[in-house]
């Protein structure tokens, strides 16, 4: 057929244009009101706490209900801590099964491993609390914590490290646990985005006699470097709003006696599980919530240093010689 006979699919007119123009800009300001009023929600409910506790929240280790006296340094170490620690594991994890999976993994293998990955994606954050705490604990603890603490006995500082009961739970535990949540999700993103560089600049780069490591770095890198900070942003916000799996393994300990890594401790959203449907009205019940809004602002700050990190390097772009 002459595609000039051909009938002509019909143009929407500009009524539909509207329409749709209207319906995403809808979309926009929902998620911007939504956000606006999670954060007066938030604030309103924690304004006694802040009333009476200032900043001085935020410094003060202190978390006793019956004396209605409280303060989340606790918490915000727990949270913060584990996060990192569970970051600085999954972070080069991740980076070596994406690396893998894109560049030196057999074609029969890809496929199989890939999947068996993403299904950790799957797996219920209470399984992970409950594997933490029976069958992973005790391993940690026996075979990791109780030699180490042999090891580095009566050395300054090292010792304090690994001090503690040999339990299994605590920070560490708590942040192994949440790397091996974080990694399906980080891993799965960097793939994604490994994937995505053009075949033509790494096999300019292998003809002009690059190794696998040159092309990564100085090819796939820089040009995902936005896709993997946001993989990265993407597990450490799964890790810092964890709550299950955390609340197993971490202690919820409402003290912070020393800063060994076997310390039992308490995180901010293990507290808000444990605490909040028995916390009655009042001064206790805000203080909750007061941590609940410094969980926001944590995620926020986070958020916005990645930002400026993404804005230099976009600025750092084409400098290098």
């Amino acid at each position: 057929m002459n595609p000039s006979l051909a009938p002509k699919r019909a143009r929407s007119g500009p009524l539909v244009d509207q329409i749709f123009g209207i319906l995403a800009k809808s979309a926009a300001l929902l998620t911007l009101a939504l956000l606006a009023a999670i954060l007066f929600s938030l604030t309103v409910s924690a304004w006694p706490a802040i009333h009476k506790y200032g900043l001085s929240f935020l410094t003060s280790t202190v978390w006793d209900p019956v004396q209605e006296d409280f303060g989340g340094l606790v918490m915000i170490y727990g949270t913060v801590a584990t996060s990192l620690i569970a970051l600085l594991i999954a972070v080069p994890v991740s980076f070596g099964i994406a690396l893998f999976l894109t560049e030196l993994s057999p074609s029969w293998l890809k496929r199989p491993l890939g999947t068996a990955i993403e299904l950790l994606a799957a797996v219920p954050s209470i399984v992970y609390g409950m594997w933490g705490l029976l069958v992973f604990g005790p391993v940690l603890a026996t075979y990791v914590q109780t030699p180490l603490q042999t090891a580095f006995a009566g050395v300054p500082y090292l010792g304090a490290f690994v001090s503690g009961p040999p339990v299994g739970i605590g920070i560490l535990s708590a942040g192994i646990i949440l790397a091996i949540m974080i990694i399906p999700f980080i891993s799965a993103v960097m793939r994604d985005v490994f994937e995505v560089t053009p075949p033509m600049l790494k096999e300019s780069a292998y003809g002009l006699g690059a190794t696998t490591w040159e092309v990564v770095s100085r090819v796939v890198l820089p040009y995902t470097k936005t896709g993997v900070i946001g993989g990265i942003m993407l597990g450490l916000g799964r890790a810092i709003g964890e709550t299950m799996a955390v609340t197993f393994v971490i202690g919820n300990f409402n003290q912070l006696d020393s800063l060994s890594l076997f310390q039992a401790a308490n995180s901010i959203t293990s507290a808000l599980a444990n605490e909040f449907a028995e916390a009655g009205e009042g001064l206790h019940q805000a203080a909750l919530m007061y941590l609940g809004l410094v969980l926001f602002f944590i995620t926020f700050v986070i958020l916005s240093l990645s930002k400026i990190l993404l804005a230099q390097l976009r600025k750092g772009e084409g400098t290098k010689t």
